[in-house]
């Protein structure tokens, strides 16, 4: 986690739902459930992004929100959410045949980033993420409005030529802006090219850490291929990234920022300094102060009583 401050893990998820598969109901409810259950964060943030399909968000704070790349989703692809000083959230793939058809492909991004330990007991928060600051709150149905900071605009950038595309999820690209709320200096940007195409970035001296996992097709950079599913870590050298696309098209995320350079300790879900700042947040949410766990199959009326009985006490 220090060669890669301030981000800390990220995930590519991919999987299909049908409608008629047997096995997918016996394990739904005897194995597994769709999604992520209720758990706790303490001292950093996700953010997960929806390329495909989407997802429903119930947490100990009183949210409730649905997003995803689908049209039911009304433009809110991406959730970041900021843990802080704790929460319970359950993320359950928001599955519907009725628009998805028989097969239901879901694919996603998540990612962890650092907090400075100035921040990481501030009060949890959670914001959508749409391609317009003008977005509506259809998507919400939130118990109340704390820690809400409802949508942040992430734009898309595309050339004249319209062959490539740049979502600047977080920070900046070319002088435009994601509105994101950041703690501390970085770019998160998804790129999608055609074939044989170029991309470049003037990269801040500041952002000592550069990393590019590929999604789809080969990159090339600096004479050396990126092929899909890959990960590049990228020299602190140099202030500009130029990227080819080879005969299949290149699709990656790219996240560059400024390290914090201060010590981290990570155990499950909870991310802080020391040891037993770890110990300590474990010691916090078996004590309830984070919310207590609910059960992913309650009703949103049953789990918005839940939620008033046991609340997070850091909202």
């Amino acid at each position: 986690t220090q060669s890669t401050s301030p981000f800390i893990m990220l995930v590519h998820h991919t999987h299909t739902f049908t409608s008629f598969d047997p096995l997918r109901f016996f394990q739904q409810k005897f194995i597994l459930p769709e999604g992520f259950p209720s758990h706790p964060h303490r001292g950093f943030i996700t953010l997960t992004y929806c390329i495909k399909g989407g997802m429903i968000h119930r947490d100990s704070i009183g949210h409730k929100q649905t997003y995803g790349s689908e049209k039911r989703h009304g433009g809110k692809f991406a959730q970041w959410l900021v843990a802080g000083a704790g929460m319970l959230h359950e993320e359950m793939w928001d599955v519907n045949h009725e628009e998805d058809g028989w097969c239901s492909n879901q694919e996603l991004f998540q990612l962890w980033v650092n907090l400075p330990a100035g921040d990481k007991m501030q009060n949890p928060s959670v914001c959508l993420l749409s391609d317009d600051e003008n977005n509506s709150d259809d998507n919400d149905d939130s118990l109340e409005s704390n820690g809400v900071e409802k949508y942040s605009c992430a734009p898309t950038i595309t050339t004249e030529d319209g062959k490539v595309r740049t979502r600047i999820l977080v920070g900046e690209y070319n002088s435009h802006l994601s509105t994101v709320p950041t703690h501390s200096p970085m770019s998160i940007l998804h790129v999608s090219m055609e074939a044989n195409t170029s991309w470049s970035m003037n990269i801040p001296a500041s952002f000592r850490t550069a990393v590019i996992y590929t999604r789809q097709g080969t990159l090339n950079l600096s004479g050396e291929d990126i092929p899909s599913h890959h990960t590049a870590y990228l020299s602190p050298y140099g202030n500009t990234l130029k990227i080819k696309a080879g005969v299949d098209g290149g699709d990656f995320i790219l996240l560059a920022g400024e390290p914090i350079n201060e010590p981290v300790q990570a155990r499950g879900s909870m991310v802080m300094n020391t040891i037993d700042e770890i110990d300590e947040a474990y010691n916090d949410y078996g004590r309830g102060l984070m919310g207590r766990p609910w059960d992913h199959n309650l009703k949103d009326d049953e789990w918005k009583d839940h939620v008033k009985k046991y609340p997070s006490n850091y909202r």
